[in-house]
């Protein structure tokens, strides 16, 4: 049974979490009121939030969203949080640019338009900027003191940065062997950082056992006990990549795979658009990247079974490393319902990956960058992604984060303070 450790005993009935009405299990359907819950007492299924929209219509809606703030809040009316949650200290993430990736389009032979949604300019340059603030909002709800997670390295910092934007303690768990890139920027923010001896999968369940011991009383575990609010961040992707192409969906999107809840909670926000109104219902294809050294969800789309098998992470693209992904099989359903496929690709064409995207769009993407570029292009050589058909590719972090996998990169001549030096050197 999930366990609740809200630092006061809130009354669920009287939080203000905006259009959000009560948790409801994913696979069971059984409801209970909103609170710091996640799993379902009647069957441990996964908790997700149920909304009431029944008083939106499509044309006020959309003028609503237009006039909204150039961050997630202009999203507010579809989201677990108060109406006022613009007003309130956060880090206000979102918005971030759909780059029109015409030179990476012919690189890949895409003649049907090629988008990156470039996420690597958030507060703290990664997508989760977007569910931390949903998490904060849910936080703040529920009287939680102290700010956690469990992160392969950029929710730690993204937990951080909120944390200390909204006057809250952090105290965040990562593993031990992170890039130390990530570490420091998870430390600058001047909350409590802790390395766990184990990969990803090790310092989450730690996480899972402080939870439920009186260690862990008035602490907000981010992606644990307020997981259904924080999933919730990642709709906004959808609402924008849509709003940003002209309130239409996009025919193809990729999408990378650590947990897999990103993935699910863009099809989330796809099917709420066209349930509201606001894009027209027609098809569109998901596809999910994962790294061929943490493939979990890949390797069992491939053998067409349900059940995904955990493995032990061997890549370089360290923020997707998770061997058990909690929303995997989902993942899996969604792939084979929108007509996509889940695919992997090495750590050397992570890398060419990350070199394409920064040499023909100038985006340096972080690993996690890499592998959807690269199985975008798998994808298309395999001939799996239709290049005649609008494709979004998501970038979720920036490539300064993980400099060591591009680390070979470097001058391409040292020269004299002369002319004749230069000629020499072929650069003229």
């Amino acid at each position: 049974m999930a366990v609740q450790t809200a630092a006061t005993s809130t009354d669920s009935a009287a939080v203000d979490l905006g259009p959000a009405a009560a948790l409801s299990c994913r696979e069971c359907g059984h409801r209970v009121p909103l609170g710091p819950l996640f799993a379902c007492e009647e069957c441990f299924g996964p908790l997700e939030i149920a909304y009431d929209f029944s008083s939106y219509g499509a044309d006020e809606l959309r003028k609503r969203i237009e006039a909204g703030p150039a961050n997630i809040w202009r999203y507010a009316p579809l989201l677990p949080v108060p109406a006022d949650v613009a007003d309130k200290p956060n880090l206000n993430p979102g918005w971030t640019p759909l780059v029109k990736a015409d030179n990476l389009a012919r690189e890949l032979g895409v003649t049907g338009g090629l988008y990156v949604k470039d996420d690597s300019g958030n507060p703290t340059h990664s997508f989760k900027d977007r569910v931390v603030a949903q998490a904060l909002e849910a936080a703040r709800a529920f009287g939680f003191t102290t700010l956690s997670c469990s992160s392969t390295g950029n929710l730690a910092g993204a937990v951080g940065a909120a944390a200390a934007r909204a006057g809250f303690r952090s105290c965040v768990f990562i593993p031990h062997d992170l890039e130390q890139g990530k570490v420091v920027m998870a430390a600058v923010y001047g909350g409590e950082l802790v390395g766990i001896e184990g990969n990803y999968d090790d310092v989450n369940r730690f996480c899972s056992e402080l939870i439920g011991d009186p260690a862990g009383e008035g602490w907000g575990f981010v992606n644990v006990n307020l997981r259904p609010y924080y999933a919730e961040g990642s709709k906004t992707l959808a609402y924008e990549v849509c709003e940003q192409l002209g309130w239409r969906l996009p025919d193809q999107i990729v999408v990378p795979i650590a947990s897999g809840s990103q993935l699910t909670k863009i099809d989330k926000g796809l099917q709420e658009l066209i349930a509201l109104g606001l894009v027209e219902d027609r098809p569109y294809k998901i596809f999910g990247a994962q790294a061929a050294g943490c493939s979990p969800v890949s390797t069992a789309f491939k053998a067409g079974h349900d059940v995904v098998r955990p493995q032990k992470p061997d890549t370089i693209a360290k923020s997707l490393a998770i061997g058990n992904p909690a929303d995997g099989p989902y993942v899996l359903d969604i792939a084979r319902r929108t007509g996509g496929a889940v695919e992997d690709v090495t750590d050397e064409q992570v890398v060419d990956a990350i070199k394409l995207l920064a040499r023909t769009e100038g985006v340096f993407a972080e690993t996690a960058g890499g592998v959807t570029v690269g199985v975008t292009r798998k994808l298309i050589e395999n001939g799996v992604l239709d290049p005649a058909r609008t494709t979004v590719v998501l970038n979720t972090g920036d490539g300064l984060k993980t400099l060591d996998a591009v680390a070979g990169t470097g001058l391409t001549a040292t020269i004299r303070p002369n002319l004749d030096s230069f000629r020499e050197a072929g650069l003229a």
